[in-house]
């Protein structure tokens, strides 16, 4: 078992930047790979950024791409997402995740991730 505490979460004005921490309860965290997702009112949840073991990064959406960067800490055992230039649109919970590496497939949905967080709240005001 994988336990995973986001934080960082809060109200700022658009064009503003927030960073996220995702801290795992296991030194084992260094073997998965690592995700954020992000859900807003009324909408399906949806990938926001993935990073693999071998530091890989990947990102879910042109809005997302340029604005937003995942990182690892293997030694604090934390993942972070850094967003810059907030948006209106971004308002959302957002949700760290784990996955194994062995798994061929990736979706949208992150179905196939393995241990989630609880959330944290980022709104953005315009």
């Amino acid at each position: 078992q994988v336990q995973l505490v986001e934080s960082g979460g809060g109200l700022v004005q658009a064009g503003g930047s927030l960073r996220l921490s995702c801290a795992a309860s296991q030194r084992t965290f260094s073997t998965y790979v690592m995700g954020w997702f992000r859900q807003a009112p009324g909408k399906e949840r949806e990938f926001v950024a993935r990073l693999s073991v071998s530091g890989v990064t990947t990102y879910g959406a042109a809005s997302v791409k340029g604005r937003f960067t995942i990182s690892r800490d293997n030694a604090k055992n934390t993942v972070y997402l850094q967003m810059d230039n907030l948006k209106p649109e971004d308002t959302a919970v957002y949700v760290c995740a784990a996955r194994e590496p062995w798994k061929n497939t990736y979706y949208q949905d992150g179905r196939d991730y393995d241990y989630w967080g609880q959330g944290t709240q980022v709104t953005v005001s315009s």
